[in-house]
């Protein structure tokens, strides 16, 4: 249930309103819009009455439900409004969200040394990335595989940040290693693998760090959402949707399904910033840039691709991951769509005026 105040109500009686609603064993939440300020109530609401609600002050404009199962994520808590993710990294602040440009993470699945971690961060942020992705700790279906190195990983990651300002984003498996990694990341990552595990989503809601949730390999947009819920209803807001695609029938041609869908779906359903993983999704860098340019088209605020120096000789997940170079030349795609949608940034290199002028020349009708 949410309570839409009308502009120009006091903090008074903003202040006396929720202390009313306290009395009530109902917890109000004070969410400032750009339009309008609203109280999510989040509590036992069934048994209230809008109208008596509504009768607490003429300050209140209107009083609505939220039928969904998940509120605090729901679209109508904060009245229809989308919200952002700011994330601090070394030299800026960068912002995820609907009305933002659209931000890019690359690097390789795992962090296998130094150098490779470091000269793939150099890479990758000169193409148009502010955000490095890299494993520490590495969940994988055979205990044979390649685990991460674990805490020294994390190490290293500090160590291309520190030379190249770029934000982390890297996973936590298990809540003994949350401190740890919070230490180091700008953003956790929680994987599809943990979707589910509510325990480790209390712990990371009652943190002060933004959240990457990946969708569980066979999660329905709600399941993915009431977790998201989880995370939210321990205190922490600032949590950004990943669709790194599902398991489906077929598993011949590509390794999961990217549901593109889901983008516009969750932008029905939420107001949390929507990042698409093309790599995971596909499992193949040939199909990569295409479903990559298809999540820009269809509005996604983020994209996570795997990047590696030598895909061949990856560690883990090298069939998924591009070449620096393919990486540059997709930002350089990727740029163009997002011109055209209005979510242009300095992330994408922008031809230089020259060309374009060559170009329009070519396109131009003689006369």
């Amino acid at each position: 249930m949410i309570i839409v105040l009308k502009s120009g109500t006091s903090l008074g009686e903003i202040e006396r309103i929720t202390q009313e609603l306290r009395s009530w064993n109902i917890t109000p939440e004070k969410i400032v819009g750009k339009q309008k300020m609203v109280i999510g109530l989040v509590g036992d609401t069934a048994v209230l009455n809008t109208q008596q609600i509504q009768a607490l002050s003429p300050f209140i404009e209107q009083v609505l439900r939220v039928n969904k199962p998940f509120k605090r994520v729901a679209l109508e808590f904060r009245y229809g409004e989308s919200s952002e993710v700011l994330v601090a990294t070394p030299n800026e602040f960068i912002a995820f969200g609907q009305k933002h440009p659209i931000v890019q993470v690359a690097g390789p699945c795992s962090v296998e040394n130094e150098e490779m971690i470091v000269q793939t961060a150099k890479l990758v942020k000169a193409a148009g990335a502010k955000f490095l992705r890299g494993g520490a700790y590495k969940p994988r279906t055979s205990p044979y595989a390649f685990q991460g190195h674990g805490e020294s990983a994390l190490g290293l990651l500090a160590t291309a940040r520190e030379a190249t300002g770029l934000g982390i984003v890297t996973e936590v498996m298990d809540s003994a290693d949350l401190e740890k990694v919070a230490s180091v990341a700008d953003i956790i990552q929680i994987g599809a693998r943990n979707m589910q595990n509510f325990s480790l989503l209390k712990r990371v809601g009652a943190i002060n760090k933004p959240v990457l949730l990946k969708r569980g390999l066979s999660a329905t947009i709600e399941e993915w959402l009431m977790a998201a819920e989880y995370i939210l209803a321990a205190g922490n807001p600032n949590v950004i949707l990943c669709e790194r695609g599902i398991r489906t029938f077929d598993r011949q041609y590509t390794r999961n399904t990217l549901d593109i869908a889901a983008v516009p779906v969750l932008r029905s359903l939420t107001h949390l910033p929507i990042m698409v993983d093309p790599s995971h999704g596909t499992g193949s860098s040939e199909y990569v840039p295409a479903m990559a340019m298809a999540a820009v088209a269809a509005g996604c605020d983020s994209l996570m691709i795997e990047v590696h120096p030598n895909p061949a000789k990856a560690l883990s997940d090298g069939p998924q991951s591009l070449t620096p170079e393919q990486y540059e030349e997709l930002i350089q795609k990727m740029g163009a769509i997002s011109r055209t949608i209005g979510r242009w940034s300095k992330s994408y290199p922008r031809p230089p005026v020259q060309d374009d002028a060559i170009h329009l020349r070519e396109l131009a009708p003689i006369v």
